[in-house]
């Protein structure tokens, strides 16, 4: 009978292609399967028996590596001072004559507060002469200000 006319679903029927699915291994099943007598597992030992092996890094008492590696150096140092860094090619398109602060980076939006202090580094180019006042300058930074005759003030925090 062809398939379109029996009146029953043949789902039943259907099975997957052979090759695609294999056989779970039967462990301790008897010599005969293959995998009998000591299951895969090897004579006597803790890792023969039941329940879980020993917990791992475990080295059978010798001294384990985590325990042979050298310890973590180094320190932090407490009295390092933290920048909040500017770049001078940030201020290629500045349009304003007032000098620039700390206060005014912030309503810029170049750094986030004045909680740490500002240090002006030399990255990038600088189309005109501007007035800086921060607390720290690079020396490429100074360089490329006063060539193209802007000021540079240092202010103590």
């Amino acid at each position: 009978i062809p398939f379109e006319r029996t009146k029953y679903k043949m789902e039943h029927l259907i099975k997957p292609t052979k090759g695609t699915r294999r056989k779970t291994r039967r462990i301790g099943r008897g010599n005969g399967s293959g995998r009998g007598t000591y299951s895969g597992k090897g004579l006597k030992g803790q890792k023969s028996r039941s329940g879980k092996g020993p917990r791992p890094g475990f080295e059978g008492g010798q001294l384990p590596l985590i325990k042979r590696l050298p310890e973590k150096r180094g320190f932090t140092n407490i009295f390092k001072i933290q920048y909040s860094i500017v770049n001078v090619g940030d201020f290629g398109d500045y349009e304003g004559n007032e000098p620039i602060t700390p206060s005014v980076l912030v309503k810029a939006g170049l750094i986030k507060n004045t909680k740490y202090p500002v240090k002006i580094l030399g990255g990038g180019e600088l189309g005109k002469a501007l007035h800086f006042s921060a607390h720290k300058f690079s020396s490429k930074a100074k360089e490329k200000i006063e060539k193209v005759g802007g000021e540079v003030e240092e202010i103590s925090k």
